[in-house]
């Protein structure tokens, strides 16, 4: 694991699984988009996704106390369903370069971005003590976060229970097809595997799965970034070990090359 803040940055799948996206060609055939890897992280890994946990923001570890999740616990963000703004955590940033963070959008860029498109998923960080997970997977956690890594508000009495702050970063290498013939309307041709050409409808799983107590250790140390690893308080792996980390695809279905229709559309 590759420590970043006050806690971790995954690459690779880990408790996390990867969305699919496509360019749509104006002919309405799909090509998959590939992920890159985040340049906060060393040089060398393999695309992935970045798993952020924060104490706070980006800035500083706060002085409140962070209660790891326990065992079992899961949560997820946004709704597949949605047709409009699901909630604050959910953005796009139109990539410059890797380390473009601003204008944070509330749907896809309609313009052409240089370095790519990347997603955003902010996950709630306030919890009701009780349940590790619920029927729609979101009420036991209240949202309380601002836009952007920014310090969220106070948890209230029915979610009391502050725990790490978790965000996804995923960047897709839609520069790759800046130049395919485009939509004449103007929109943006990448799309998500269910359909999705606006963005609304983006979410993300999360389910627990650090070993022990590492991750309160991590919340209750004061160090962020680089500081954390070596055993201070997380170990740390080299881009060649996350590289071998991976998961065999369970998906019977052609995805590589030009395809005629998304995957699963035809199952």
């Amino acid at each position: 694991m590759k420590s970043l803040l006050s806690a971790v940055a995954l690459a690779g799948l880990s408790e996390a699984a990867l969305r699919f996206g496509c360019f749509k060609h104006q002919n309405g055939s799909y090509q998959q988009v590939p992920i890159m890897a985040n340049d906060a992280l060393p040089p060398g890994i393999q695309g992935g996704m970045t798993i952020y946990y924060t104490q706070q923001d980006f800035f500083s570890n706060g002085n409140q106390k962070i209660t790891s999740f326990p065992k079992g616990f899961r949560m997820t963000a946004g709704k597949v369903t949605a047709t409009s703004k699901y909630s604050k955590g959910l953005k796009f940033v139109c990539l410059q370069n890797k380390s473009t963070r601003f204008p944070e959008l509330d749907e896809f860029p309609t313009q052409k971005c240089v370095g790519g498109i990347m997603t955003v998923h902010h996950f709630p960080a306030c919890w009701d003590g009780k349940n590790i997970d619920s029927p729609d997977h979101q009420s036991h956690m209240y949202d309380t976060i601002n836009d952007a890594f920014v310090n969220a508000g106070a948890c209230p009495a029915s979610h009391p229970v502050r725990v790490p702050q978790v965000a996804y970063e995923t960047l897709w290498d839609t520069a790759k097809f800046n130049n395919m013939p485009w939509p004449t309307d103007g929109s943006q041709p990448f799309v998500l595997s269910y359909g999705d050409k606006k963005g609304f409808g983006t979410h993300a799983d999360y389910m627990f799965g650090w070993k022990g107590d590492a991750l309160q250790r991590a919340m209750d140390s004061s160090c962020m970034f680089n500081a954390c690893e070596n055993g201070r308080p997380l170990k740390s792996q080299q881009p060649a070990q996350m590289n071998a980390c991976k998961v065999k695809s369970s998906v019977d279905e052609k995805l590589d090359g030009w395809l005629s229709e998304l995957p699963g559309m035809g199952m």
